[in-house]
């Protein structure tokens, strides 16, 4: 699995947070090929149906306005302030989550790689290496971080301190089969995780010194290869996808009923109000595709040549996060 130029004035930095003063209006992106000259259809701020994705291409995570079919915004590790030898824990991005009232992306990548991104600047505020062919991550009510890993089989989690250097940065494995997705239900407190065949609960014990996760109740899933797992917009319920089906999961009673969408070979699945169709991705080409789909497989988002691997639209999750979700970290 595997420009946009803004201009910035008077930033004001202390350690890893830097404050824009003022921001002009930034270049837009003409994906499959080099687009510094190119202008924006609209800002990220403007969108009004804008849509994240986990783009390999050019090992980035972007953001596409729907309304244009244009990319307005993309982040990629080569051009911000992650260490020039840690660019290669970037490669294959694997997954984009709007976190913080849509003003950062989580962002993770085959390569390795887990980093918190403000979208004003660009700005990785945080970022470590979890390895293992890492697939997704999540943010925990304190700021700390769970992410996934499929050949690894663990996820794990990371104590955020934007103060250390990625290498100094507390971390732990919790084994997991095949890890390819973890959510934070904030209503049952617990991390949600379907490994392989089995749909996993874990708690959390909000240590800062020493944070840990407890596993927790495990039920048998059909099928296998359990992939993406993300909220279903507007109710307590969980996508589900492995290599055949795509469910919903109700949270309280763990029960799964077959949705109707596209069911085989699913990456990823995201939901938004009903007037909004639910997208999925599904390959053309070995595990990406250069469009995203609605449930009937109607395109919402081309663009020739890309290598879209997960698509999610670019909204607040009130299934894992509170109404007000600022930047926070475990102190």
């Amino acid at each position: 699995m595997n420009d946009m130029k803004g201009i910035w004035s008077r930033l004001l930095c202390s350690g890893l947070f830097c404050i824009a003063a003022t921001i002009g209006k930034a270049n837009a992106l003409q994906p499959a090929a080099d687009t510094s000259g190119a202008k924006p259809a609209v800002t990220v701020t403007d969108c009004k149906q804008c849509i994240v994705l986990a783009e390999q291409l050019y090992n980035r995570a972007a953001i596409a306005d729907i309304s244009t079919q244009q990319i307005i915004w993309e982040w990629r590790p080569e051009q911000s302030n992650v260490k020039p030898a840690h660019v290669k824990w970037f490669s294959n991005t694997s997954d984009v989550k709007p976190v913080y009232n849509g003003k950062y992306l989580l962002v993770t990548a085959s390569g390795g790689g887990v980093a918190l991104v403000r979208i004003a600047d660009k700005k990785t505020v945080f970022y470590a290496y979890a390895g293992g062919n890492t697939h997704s991550a999540e943010l925990l009510p304190d700021g700390n971080i769970v992410s996934a890993s499929s050949t690894g089989n663990y996820l794990t989690l990371f104590k955020v301190d934007t103060t250390l250097a990625p290498e100094q940065v507390y971390h732990r494995n919790y084994t997991v089969a095949f890890g390819h997705n973890v959510v934070w239900d904030q209503q049952h407190q617990l991390l949600w995780t379907a490994a392989m065949n089995k749909l996993l609960t874990f708690t959390y014990n909000f240590s800062c010194t020493q944070p840990a996760l407890t596993l927790g109740d495990s039920v048998t899933l059909p099928g296998t290869e359990a992939h993406d797992l993300f909220p279903v917009y507007g109710k307590n319920d969980l996508w589900l996808t492995n290599t055949t089906n795509v469910y919903t999961i109700n949270t309280d009673t763990k029960q799964l009923t077959q949705a109707n969408v596209l069911q085989v070979n699913i990456k990823s699945v995201s939901s938004a109000d009903a007037a909004w169709p639910v997208i999925v991705i599904r390959p053309k080409t070995s595990w990406w595709t250069d469009e995203v789909l609605d449930a009937k497989g109607n395109t919402v988002f081309r663009q020739s040549g890309l290598k879209i691997y997960k698509a999610r639209w670019f909204i607040n999750n009130a299934f894992s996060y509170p109404e007000a979700h600022t930047i926070t970290q475990c102190r």
